[in-house]
This record gives structure tokens, sequence and C-alpha cells, in this order.
């Protein structure tokens, strides 16, 4: 087997990482750390997701769809707390197989969503190891000063809304293992929604306005969901039988003997990347006209109640379900 030419930590920075930086709050990535100006009437809102070969994404998935996915996937937790993003950093961990080709490809995805989403990198590490190849970022954004979007703040009352569809992420890993058969068109679309999912950026504003509490929805429907209940001290009633689906997921759903069960696979499947979110009834017309407005979806899909954690509804009747999401080790 060829030798692999394997850069040094500051040649990557210096050859990929640095064009990708921010012009002056990185310095460069030539100091050990970042300067951000404060931002007066602002809080600095930030989260931090990680990407593992082998659990989080494939290893033969391409490295520039890991790249934009490990973007993605953070933008989505800052867009679900009504901020906008403007930089990030990164930590890279490559393995073995990384050479200059796999660098640049990673690097190559970076560069595209940021001029996507107008974010910047701002620092960062990159490190090699013998394990398996895995990345980090930590998003950075900026919400105005107390007002970002908690999970804590649903109110009985209100009712639970989520955008786009659901459970087009697990059907896209069923697609990237080979265990799903359709129409080709079909297979495109939910391995593209696995491997490079929309974060539900344009919507951040609305959720900052009226929203009571929010989430994005990354391990599950019925997870998140009960996170919220849990936070907000409320029962969250949520009734599986309106669980939206896009086109091929309906494919997919309409082959099944069993619907509940189809049902609670697609809420508990994870990796939709949508926001999760509650807000007064009286709401509800102007919100799907805002988001409509926007080239969106929105859907009712329960309701907040006195009382504690989730309760799954279908079609009327109380159910118990097998799992409710993905669960981190």
């Amino acid at each position: 087997m060829p030798a692999i030419d394997v850069a040094g930590e500051f040649e990557t920075i210096q050859r990929l990482l640095k064009p990708l930086a921010h012009p002056e709050w990185a310095r460069g990535l030539a100091d050990d750390v970042a300067a951000l100006p404060s931002r007066p009437g602002f809080d600095l809102i930030l989260t931090k997701d990680a990407l593992v070969e082998g659990v989080h994404f494939l290893p033969e998935d391409p490295l520039d769809l890991v790249a934009q996915k490990l973007l993605r996937v953070n933008l989505s937790d800052i867009a679900a707390k009504g901020a906008e993003a403007f930089g990030y950093l990164l930590a890279c961990h490559w393995s073995e197989r990384c050479g200059w080709p796999e660098r640049e490809a990673f690097v190559a995805g970076l560069r595209r969503d940021q001029a996507l989403f107008d974010i910047h990198l701002i620092g960062g590490d990159t490190v090699s190891t013998p394990g398996p190849l895995s990345f980090s970022v930590t998003m950075l954004g900026w919400a105005p000063a107390g007002r970002a979007v908690h999970r804590g703040g649903a109110k009985a009352g209100d009712l639970v809304f989520v955008t786009g569809n659901i459970g087009d992420g697990w059907l896209g890993l069923q697609v990237c293992q080979g265990s799903l058969k359709m129409e080709q068109d079909r297979l495109d679309y939910l391995q593209r929604a696995y491997r490079l999912p929309t974060p539900q950026t344009d919507l951040a504003s609305l959720i900052l306005k009226h929203a009571n509490a929010s989430a994005d929805v990354s391990d599950g429907l019925m997870a998140d969901a009960g996170r919220i209940a849990d936070a907000s001290g409320v029962q969250i009633e949520l009734d599986l039988e309106v669980t939206p689906r896009s086109a091929a997921a309906d494919v997919w759903f309409d082959g099944r003997v069993d619907e509940l069960a189809a049902l609670e696979q697609l809420a508990s499947g994870g990796d939709d990347y949508q926001i999760l979110f509650t807000a007064p009834a009286s709401l509800e017309n102007m919100l799907r006209k805002e988001v409509e407005n926007r080239h969106g979806r929105l859907t009712c899909v329960g309701r907040v109640k006195s009382g504690n954690g989730l309760k799954v509804l279908f079609r009327g009747a109380e159910v118990t379900p097998s799992k409710t999401g993905w669960t981190h080790g």
C-alpha cells in the first residue's frame, strides 16, 4: 500500500484553512486565540456539534459533503435559538487515510457553505489521530440581548409546530447503507437529505419574534419534543398521524403494513435538522403564511398542556413508542 502524503498541522493551516479565516477577528490563524469585538445590545450565542466517522457519517461519504453537514448541523442549532451565525471554531482530527486530496476536498465543502451562509472561520485546531476521522465545530452567533429562544419557554395553551419534513434524514441513511429500494430520483433525494441537510436559517427571525420555546430536530421529533416539555415543566401532546412527510417518504410509508410503527420510525430517526417550536395558538395562521412566504412548510403537530413530559397520540389514543429518538453515549 503506497504511503499517504500527510501534511503537517501548520502547513494545513497555511495552505488550506487560512484562506477561510475571518479577515480581522481570526488574526490570520497565526495566533493561539481569536479576538471578537463585543456587540452592544446582543448576546453571543454558541453551540458545538461533532461528527465522527462510522457514527455520524459513513466512511465512503464525500468529505466535502461531510464538511458542509458539519457546518449545517451547527447552523441549525443557532437558527433554532432565533440567532444569526457569523463564524465558527473548527477542530479536525485527521485519520491516517487523510492526505492532501482528502483535506482539500473537506476544505472545499467549508468554502462552499461559508459563501452560502455568510460565515467565516475564526480559529481552531488540527491534529492527526490513529483513530477514526472526526471533526467538531463551535458555531457563534448573535441574538438580541436576553431574547434568544430556549427549550424552557413553552406555555400551556401553545401549539407545537415543526418546519419541513420529518424522517428524510433517517430514510436517507437507509439509502446510503443500501437497505432501501425505490425509484432512483427518490433515492437521490433521500440520500441528499441525510448527507446535506438544509438548516432553517431563513426562519431564525420568525422564531426570535414569535416562538416561546424552540429546538432543532436532530435526535428525533419525539425525543426533542420531550426535551422541550421537560425543560419547560409542561406536557406536550404529539399527534403522530400528522407527522409531515416528503413525497419520497410517502412512497416508503405507503408500503408499510403497520402505520403506527412506521410513524414511530420516522419520528424517532433524527438527522432532520428542522425547527420544532411552540407558539400561541392565535398566531397559527400568521405563522403558516410567513413560512410559506419563505418557501417553507409548517405543520402543527401537537399542543402544550399543564403537566409534565411527552404524551404521544395516534389518532387520539395514547401510545407508548419503543424509542423516541437517538441516544448519545
